[in-house]
This record gives C-alpha cells, structure tokens and sequence, in this order.
C-alpha cells in the first residue's frame, strides 16, 4: 500500500531509538496528503453521530437510549453543545455493549446508558452498557507521601 515501515524501539532501548520514527512520521506531514474524513459531520445532532459510530465501526442494527442518556442528549442541545465531537465509553471485550459478546458480535443494538460532557476536552462521551469509568483511588493519595528537597531528591516513589 506505499505505507513506510519504522521499527520503534523506544520502549526497549529509550528515545533516542525513537528518532527514526520521528523524522518518518515528519516526512509524511510534510508531505501534506491525507485521506482522512470525519465519518461524521459534526453539524449532525448528536444522536446521529452515535447511530453512525454504531452501524459503521460496531455494526449494530441500532442504538437505544436509556432515560438518563435522554435527559442528557436535551442538556447537551440546550447547552448547543450538538457540535461536539463523540468519544464512545464501552466493553473493550466486545463491538457490543456487552462484555459477554465476545469479538466481532452480530445482530444486536447498543444501548447508551448515560452520557458525560468532557467540556474542557471538547466532547461528549456516550457511555454504553454496565462499565466502571475510573477504577477506584486509595483513601490516601500516594501523592501524599511524596516530596522534593532542595536538592531536587525525590522520595516517597515506592
């Protein structure tokens, strides 16, 4: 397909090994040719953005949505917020929502159980099916535990 190939070592041997990789990725920009498109037009309402993720790149029949994906989807339109991009929260497991329908699943709907405005990163994210969205924290940050000297010593890395 005329796609240059680059062996990356960066994470074997460091950055410094990354430099090939750099200067191709630099010589492809440079070239200024690109095929990419939106899959989407992000004029479109919301709804419609998810129902093309869906039948596109997941292959659902259909999406559904639950009461409170719906009372977000009108917050959403009354902030004029339609115009943001669609970051889609699901199973890594599965082109489903549901993590039990392994792989390349086939003839279901997805269904957007809730949906978060990530406002400051510009787009709205539809979450699908039974999914924890950040794992648990400690009662005490390790954070805590950390300092600098004046010396620049860091402890409390452990």
């Amino acid at each position: 397909m005329g796609a240059e190939a680059v062996l990356a070592k960066g994470f074997a041997e460091g950055g410094a090994d990354m430099t090939d990789l750099a200067q191709a990725v630099v010589r492809v920009a440079e070239k200024g040719e690109s095929r990419f498109k939106l899959l989407y037009e992000l004029e479109q309402p919301i709804e419609k953005k998810v129902e093309i993720i869906a039948k596109e790149i997941y292959r659902a029949n259909g999406v559904k949505y639950s009461e409170t994906a719906r009372t977000m989807l009108r917050r959403i339109h009354n902030l004029g917020l339609d115009h943001l991009p669609v970051c889609i929260a699901k199973t890594q497991y599965s082109f489903s929502d549901d993590p039990a329908k392994l792989g390349a699943a086939k003839d279901f709907d997805i269904t957007v159980n809730d949906i978060e405005i990530a406002a400051g990163a510009g787009f709205v994210v539809p979450i699908l099916g039974k999914m924890m969205r950040m794992p648990g924290l400690p009662e005490i940050p390790a954070s805590e535990a950390m300092d600098i000297d004046a010396n620049g010593v860091v402890t409390g890395l452990n």
